[in-house]
């Protein structure tokens, strides 16, 4: 993100855990752990959402919400649902709209644009959920270029 607020006014379909629709106005904690995925078939998207379900009893304690962004349709969302059974939302951006909003790395210019499978790159961010602020950033330059959990539990100021 280049500014040190989020734009938290959107609403997507949810597959995972909570409401039909998720908003961030909808998170039963102060602060939201984002995460950004690049597509359906990143195994390392895979890993770090299967991650953050192994310790999702520490953002609880933590009073973070984890939400995990795919780029996909619904029904290619539901296929991570049904695989990884997550406690968390995970939301279905088929427009991109969230990742663009946060600004979402890609490379490879119009290519990237065109194709998440080469020029998407994973975010993930730690925002106040009341202000919008940006506690923590960390874009990718690289598909595997991600924070793992303890670096996103440690961003959070409560945990």
């Amino acid at each position: 993100m280049s500014t040190t607020t989020a734009p938290l006014d959107f609403e997507l379909p949810n597959v995972g855990a909570g409401p039909d629709t998720f908003s961030p106005a909808d998170a039963d904690a102060e602060y939201l752990v984002l995460l950004l995925q690049r597509d359906y078939y990143c195994k390392k998207c895979r890993r770090q959402v299967q991650s953050a379900k192994r310790r999702y009893d520490e953002f609880q304690d933590a009073n973070a919400e984890v939400v995990s962004v795919l780029p996909e349709p619904t029904d290619r969302t539901k296929k991570w649902q049904t695989s990884y059974d997550l406690p968390f939302p995970l939301l279905a951006d088929e427009g991109k709209e969230v990742g663009d909003a946060m600004d979402q790395p890609e490379r490879f210019g119009v290519l990237g644009s065109l194709h998440d499978l080469v020029g998407r790159m994973p975010e993930a961010l730690v925002l106040d959920v009341e202000t919008g602020e940006v506690l923590f950033d960390h874009a990718g330059d690289s598909p595997g270029d991600r924070p793992d959990i303890d670096e996103l539990l440690a961003a959070i100021p409560s945990a």
